[in-house]
């Protein structure tokens, strides 16, 4: 399954063999700094591709905001009639009701960012109507195993095996959004993981910076697991070259996994498809790979030289030839003033390409030493298969694509209660003394041990935003033993959790802040899973707050105040402390906590929204939740807290 973020990478996962490949438009992607599709483009491309034998799926894996439902229920609607995907990959709850209402007839896959990572929550999916679930990138081979196991009839599984790895968990990942209002939720993440970071006195380094992932030979096993029916190709950034040497050499690995000599080539053919320096990560249980490598390069692209500078003139001298067509980029990714340059003419090996002048750089001239990198590769024949197959879609025309007139059916408000607004306070551990507000507390063994059976009953009871494979059946031993206890009330933090509660009776939902949850067609979904309100996550600024307020189908709830991470991770690089203080490149301070399998990064500073209470009463808010941490003693008190995208328009 081939990534293709514009038309010459669609063609290249054609020309490969490609079984099926995955897009976005240019509204409601995850990736949206790819070039991504219009509907008419599309519609050739996918008709070229049903001709070729492959499938197209669409990924309109975004968050949805409070207004974009309707827009989106249109382009599914006009995606059915021009394009007719074979599938859509969904992050939001919406787009599995909108995709029913607009008559979508084909295949719907739930996308990583839904975070399902545990073997319970694929009955949910399926209940939901989804046909596909993505894994998370962090199972390693035998968690995978458990998900298949579980699979139910009529659903399958999609596991990565080969791409970018991001260092938070997806669908946990709220750095990008933290720092300045552009979500990777909503496929806009600047990736602040790829910065380098200090701790203490060090040289900074990419601390969280990920290697790429690459199963290669290790793919075999999966081929014994039939509910694992896609091996998919991260990359709808990349170029044409990176696309077809992926999809070669992963069709080489299925379809010959007894053959060395195949292995050998597909190995070959990886190696020179231009990533990242790649790991099998957690894959092997036995032998897991630390993906961080904070001391060596993780940047896209193969070094082919440095910076030089003759006068007041740059230039490098590659390490092998650079053909016409092939792109360069001058600098890392993250570095002030990288530049990605197209070769205008052949440059022998050591011979001299000189850097062209840009009225778009500003700022000083980039130094000596700055590395250049490969970045795409233009090979005479794969430009020639390109241009044969580009010269077949005329055989294949554009149909008029008419505007819809789809308009989604909302759901039933849910009844105002004249209640009291209640503030609740959510603990790591017990406190000592008084509490002022109601408690609530994270469910873990050691926490329900040490609370008086009064408080049990009293308190909310939060599930973590991730639960993996292994730790199903702990979860529900711990809710067992809980409502022995007397607990009523718990609080969801991803949908899928909602099959741990269907054969308890007498107890209370409450759809989590983690659930992402953004729009009223989205919340009904979790009504009909058994929640009866919801805790708003703290990334959504006030303009969508006051939208998703207008007739809710759950009373409302925020988390106003506290500790909001910047993303979960289940992996750290082996130099990052914990509870230490880590300054980024703009002294932004961060610290890592790890709480079982999980190490939550946080922000060295609170988010503090409790001076607009009143407002969100107004709206008709009735919670507000002040998440508590302990804090570390070697991490300085701020002098500051965040309003995160309260006045911000969330990108």
């Amino acid at each position: 399954m081939a990534p293709a973020g514009d038309k010459n990478a669609y063609l290249a996962a054609v020309a490969a063999g490609a079984d099926a490949v995955y897009v976005g438009l240019k509204h409601f992607s995850a990736r949206m700094q790819a070039q991504n599709f219009s509907i008419s483009e599309l519609a050739q491309l996918a008709s070229l591709g049903r001709d070729r034998g492959t499938k197209t799926y669409v990924a309109m894996n975004t968050l949805v905001k409070p207004n974009d439902a309707e827009a989106a229920g249109r382009l599914i609607d006009r995606l059915q009639r021009n394009v007719k995907p074979y599938a859509l990959i969904v992050q939001d709850l919406a787009m599995l009701t909108l995709a029913k209402q607009a008559g979508f007839t084909g295949e719907l896959h739930l996308s990583t960012l839904a975070n399902l990572s545990h073997p319970a929550g694929l009955a949910v999916a399926k209940k939901l109507g989804a046909n596909r679930v993505v894994v998370p990138r962090e199972l390693n081979l035998d968690e995978v195993k458990l998900m298949a196991d579980a699979c139910p009839k009529d659903l399958d599984l999609e596991i990565f095996v080969h791409g970018a790895l991001c260092h938070c968990v997806s669908g946990r990942c709220y750095w990008s959004s933290y720092l300045g209002g552009k979500s990777g939720l909503r496929g806009r993440c600047v990736q602040p993981c790829r910065r380098l970071y200090t701790r203490g006195k060090e040289r900074a380094e990419r601390l969280f910076s990920c290697s790429d992932l690459s199963l290669d030979v290790l793919t075999k096993p999966l081929l014994s697991m039939e509910r694992v029916t896609a091996w998919k190709i991260e990359g709808r950034k990349k170029g044409p070259h990176y696309v077809y040497y992926t999809v070669m050499a992963y069709r080489m690995l299925r379809d010959n996994p007894q053959d060395a000599q195949a292995k050998k080539t597909a190995v070959d053919l990886l190696d020179q498809a231009l990533g990242r320096p790649t790991s099998h990560s957690l894959f092997l249980p036995q032998r897991p790979f630390q993906p961080i490598q904070p001391k060596e390069e993780t940047s896209s692209g193969r070094l082919v030289g440095e910076i030089k500078r003759d006068q007041k003139k740059l230039y490098f001298e590659p390490r092998e030839q650079l053909e016409t067509g092939d792109l360069i980029r001058v600098g890392y990714e993250d570095q002030p003033g990288h530049r990605t340059i197209p070769i205008r003419r052949r440059v022998p090996k050591r011979g001299r390409m000189d850097i062209p002048f840009s009225k778009k750089h500003v700022g000083p001239p980039l130094p000596t030493g700055t590395k250049v990198f490969l970045v795409d590769r233009r090979e005479p024949e794969l430009v020639k298969r390109l241009r044969e197959l580009d010269g077949e879609l005329a055989l294949f025309p554009a149909p008029e694509t008419k505007e819809s007139t789809f308009t989604p059916t909302w759901p039933k408000a849910a009844p105002r209660k004249k209640t009291r607004p209640e503030s609740i306070s959510l603990f790591r551990q017990p406190p000592k003394g008084r509490f002022w507000d109601r408690p609530a507390f994270w469910l873990e063994k050691s926490v329900l041990g040490k609370t008086p059976a009064k408080t049990v009953s009293q308190a909310q009871w939060w599930l973590p935003p991730v639960i993996w494979p292994d730790e199903d059946k702990k979860y529900r031993s711990l809710l067992r033993e809980a409502t022995r206890k007397g607990a009523r009330e718990f609080v969801l933090n991803a949908p899928w959790q909602a099959a741990f509660f269907e054969d308890r009776k007498g107890v209370t939902l409450v759809a989590g802040p983690f659930c992402n949850l953004s729009n009223r067609l989205a919340l009904d979904v979790m009504r009909s899973l058994g929640c009866s309100s919801a805790i708003l996550n703290p990334e959504l600024p006030l303009e969508d707050l006051q939208a998703v307020s207008q007739n809710p189908p759950l009373q409302l709830g925020f988390v106003i105040k506290g500790m909001w991470p910047f993303g979960i991770s289940r992996f750290l690089a082996d130099s990052v402390p914990f509870d230490e203080p880590i300054k980024s490149p703009m002294n932004e301070v961060a610290f890592v906590h790890k709480y079982g399998q999980n190490n939550w990064i946080y922000p060295g500073w609170e988010i503090d929204l409790t001076k607009e209470a009143k407002t969100l009463e107004r709206m008709g808010f009735k919670t507000f939740v002040t998440m508590l941490e302990p804090w570390p003693r070697n991490v300085p008190r701020p002098n500051r807290t965040s309003e995160f995208n309260w006045r911000l328009k969330l990108l």
